[in-house]
């Protein structure tokens, strides 16, 4: 019969160690800045200083919609930033490419969305500049332009369903423009303007064809987001699901509106349901992930030519 206490271990009745004597902290004093205290003359020859000036007086014209004194701002911030600093780099170069879209400054916004894009290290980064590159393209009312980002959007998160939502709507909103241009042109009566018809049926052609793939990639977006709203329904609750039970009748709307064959959404729904496996769906994380062996033209390959491989449009 074991003593009450004798297999206890001999540490237990251990003096306890004395703590060590905390250090004393040095005195710290707070730094007070004065209200708007960036706007005052730079008088320092310190670069790091002049940056993070420059930077707090782009980012308050920014805020204050100043765009061509933010843009200044920014310009001369970017000399001074370090070479290994990507990060604020980074951010410098977005605030200037949101200014010129702002400005009306198209073509200098889109170059420098580029140059981010050559120098994107990561998924994070890339969706950041593929959502900045959508935006610039409606701002200035490009829907072609804003579809292919939001396709690249979608190649780079297969099962985001707000991606895949918006992408459909900016198709629809594309095909509504195309239906309000003229189909057809009667034949000219006489005279010699026999050629400038037939450039103008070609014209009409054309415009028909995109008309009937732009009509099907929205009817494959909308049946897609609605897949992939379904999946997920049941791990939401809430404002979530509200959203989510919107957007799903949003977009059996918009497919009454586009009125596809039975057979044809039979087809889209089958190619469009091929990957939508639910671990797939909840593991797929790639923020942040490398962009090594990274295709942006996977919404090409991966679901667009095999839905025409079909002849679903012949």
């Amino acid at each position: 019969m074991e003593i009450f206490g004798s297999t206890f271990d001999d540490s237990v009745f251990e003096r306890a160690r004395e703590k060590p004597t905390a250090v004393s902290q040095l005195s710290y004093s707070a730094k007070f800045c004065e209200v708007e205290w960036f706007s005052e003359t730079i008088d320092t020859e310190d670069a790091l200083e002049k940056q993070k000036i420059l930077k707090f007086r782009a980012d308050f014209a920014y805020r204050r919609k100043n765009f061509q004194e933010a843009l200044n701002a920014y310009t001369s911030c970017l000399s001074y930033i370090p070479g290994g600093n990507q990060t604020i780099r980074r951010d410098i170069l977005e605030g200037m490419a949101r200014c010129c879209c702002y400005l009306g400054k198209r073509k200098q916004a889109l170059e420098i969305t580029e140059t981010l894009k050559n120098e994107a290290s990561n998924t994070c980064h890339l969706t950041c500049l593929l959502h900045l590159t959508a935006n610039i393209h409606d701002h200035f009312g490009d829907l072609r332009g804003q579809i292919e980002s939001l396709q690249q959007l979608c190649g780079l998160h297969p099962y985001h369903q707000w991606y895949w939502m918006t992408l459909a709507e900016s198709c629809l909103r594309l095909l509504q423009t195309l239906s309000t241009l003229p189909s057809t042109s009667a034949p000219p009566r006489g005279g010699d303007d026999g050629a400038e018809w037939q450039t103008d049926a070609q014209t009409q052609g054309r415009l028909k064809d995109e008309r009937d793939l732009v009509w099907l990639k929205a009817c494959v977006c909308f049946v897609r987001s609605r897949l992939l709203l379904r999946a997920l329904k049941g791990q939401q609750s809430s404002f979530v699901l509200r959203n989510s039970e919107r957007a799903m009748q949003k977009a059996d709307e918009a497919l009454q509106y586009l009125e596809p064959r039975e057979t044809t959404l039979q087809l889209i729904t089958e190619v469009m349901l091929e990957d939508l496996v639910a671990d797939r769906i909840r593991e797929d994380q790639l923020d942040g992930e490398s962009l090594a062996g990274l295709s942006l033209n996977s919404f090409q390959d991966r679901w667009w030519d095999r839905i025409l491989l079909t002849g679903i449009l012949t």
